[in-house]
C-alpha cells in the first residue's frame, strides 16, 4: 500500500483519509490539536499548548485551517488526535454484483438503511480481476464491494442480516462472512494492493504522481521499481455526494471505455470518494493527453455533481484550475489573503494550491 507507510502530520497536511473514513472520519475530525512551525518561526498550537477537548467554539478554528493545507502555511510537527475504542467483533466479506451501477446503489442503500458500516469499499471489474490475480484470491472479475461492519457480538448479528438483504434487494452475491484476524487481513491485504495490482496490468510500470500531486506522506509519489520503464500509474481522487455517486461512477466508466484507457476504478464509496488507476505510456503524448483530457472532465463531472475535485489527495499543483472552479474567485481570494498574512514572502510550498 503506497500510503502505508504515511506520517500522521503527512497525513494531517494533506487531510488524508483511508478505508475507515465512513466510520471514523478523515483526519479532519480526527485531530484536536496541532504544533505548527510558521514560516517567520514562532511555534503556533492551534488549540492551545496542552489542550484537547473533543469540541470547542474559541475563535477561529485553526486546527482545521493547518490541515490539508499542504505545507502552504507552516510545518506540522505535532498532532494530537481523537483515538477510538477497538469494537468487540469484526466481520468482513465480499459481494459481488452484475454492474458497478448496482455495487453503487448497494452502497447507497447501506448508507440511507443507516447500517453503522465501517468501511465499504468498491472495485470494477478490472479491478477486481486485477487485485485478484495480484494477490491469487480467486475473485470473479466483476464489480465487488468489500465491507466491514464493527459492534458487539450481539448488534453485528442483526446488521450482517440487514447487509445481506441490501446485497440481495441489488443482486449481489451471497455473502460469507470472514471474523477471524487472518481472514480478515487477507481480504484487505488484496485491497491494499490494488495500486500495485493495476501497475500489473502493464508489465514494467512505475509509480508517477497522483493528479493532486500534494507532496504529502500519505498519499505521494514513491518509486516502485528501478527497472526501465515507459508505463506510469496516475491516480485521479473525486468526491460526490452519496445521492450522485452511481450516475458519476457509471458516466466515468462509460467515459474510460469510450476514452481506450487502462483505468481500474476503487474508491471509498462509503464517503463518495473514487478514483481511477490510469496506467499509461509516459512518452506516447497522445496517450498522455487523453489522459489529462479524461482527469479534467472527471474533475469537472465531480463539481457539476456537487461535488469536489479532491476527496483525499489534495490540489499540489495537477487541480489549481479546477479548485478555482470549485472554490469561485471570492474562495481563492480569501484563500489568497490567509497565505499572504501567515507566508508574506512565499517560502512554504510556492506555486502549490494557489
Amino acid at each position: 500500500d503506497p500510503g502505508a507507510d504515511a506520517s500522521l502530520c503527512g497525513m494531517a497536511a494533506t487531510g488524508a483519509s483511508g478505508t475507515n473514513a465512513v466510520r471514523y472520519g478523515t483526519m479532519r475530525p480526527n485531530v484536536l490539536n496541532l504544533r505548527v512551525v510558521l514560516p517567520d518561526g514562532r511555534l503556533l498550537h492551534t488549540a492551545g499548548p496542552g489542550r484537547q477537548p473533543r469540541k470547542r467554539a474559541a475563535g477561529y478554528d485553526l486546527t482545521s485551517l493547518f490541515v490539508g493545507s499542504e505545507g502552504t502555511l507552516g510545518f506540522l510537527t505535532q498532532a494530537t488526535l481523537r483515538l477510538h475504542p477497538l469494537p468487540e467483533a469484526t466481520a468482513v466479506t465480499i459481494a459481488s454484483f452484475p454492474s458497478v451501477g448496482a455495487a453503487v446503489a448497494c452502497t447507497v442503500q447501506v448508507l440511507q438503511a443507516a447500517v453503522p458500516v465501517a468501511r465499504i469499499e468498491f472495485l470494477d471489474e478490472v479491478m477486481a480481476d486485477a487485485c485478484s490475480r495480484f494477490s491469487g484470491m480467486g475473485l470473479p472479475a466483476a464489480a465487488t464491494l468489500l465491507l466491514e461492519l464493527h459492534g458487539s457480538r450481539h448488534t453485528l448479528a442483526e446488521q450482517q442480516q440487514q447487509m445481506e438483504e441490501i446485497v440481495q434487494q441489488n443482486s449481489g452475491s451471497s455473502l460469507a462472512w470472514a471474523e477471524g484476524l487472518e481472514e480478515r487481513e487477507q481480504l484487505w491485504s488484496m485491497r491494499h494492493n490494488a495500486w500495485y495490482a493495476a501497475l500489473a496490468l502493464r508489465p514494467g510500470c512505475q509509480v508517477s504522481h497522483t493528479d493532486g500531486d500534494g507532496g504529502g506522506s500519505a498519499h505521494g509519489a514513491v518509486s516502485a521499481t528501478a527497472l526501465p520503464s515507459l508505463a506510469q500509474g496516475y491516480s485521479t481522487d473525486v468526491c460526490v455526494p452519496i445521492s450522485r455517486l452511481p450516475d458519476v461512477v457509471v458516466e466515468t466508466k462509460q467515459d474510460l471505455q469510450a476514452s481506450g484507457l487502462t483505468g481500474p476504478m476503487v474508491g471509498h464509496v462509503g464517503d463518495g470518494n473514487f478514483h481511477c488507476i490510469l496506467v499509461f505510456n509516459s512518452q506516447d503524448p497522445e496517450e498522455a493527453q487523453r489522459i489529462h483530457t479524461f482527469t479534467q472532465r472527471l474533475g469537472r463531472r465531480a463539481l457539476a455533481a456537487g461535488g469536489t475535485c479532491t476527496g483525499e489527495h489534495g490540489v499540489g499543483l495537477g487541480k489549481r484550475a479546477l479548485l478555482q472552479e470549485e472554490l469561485g474567485q471570492e474562495g481563492l481570494d480569501t484563500l489568497r489573503s490567509i497565505k499572504a498574512a501567515l507566508d508574506p514572502h512565499n517560502l512554504m510550498n510556492p506555486g502549490k494550491v494557489l
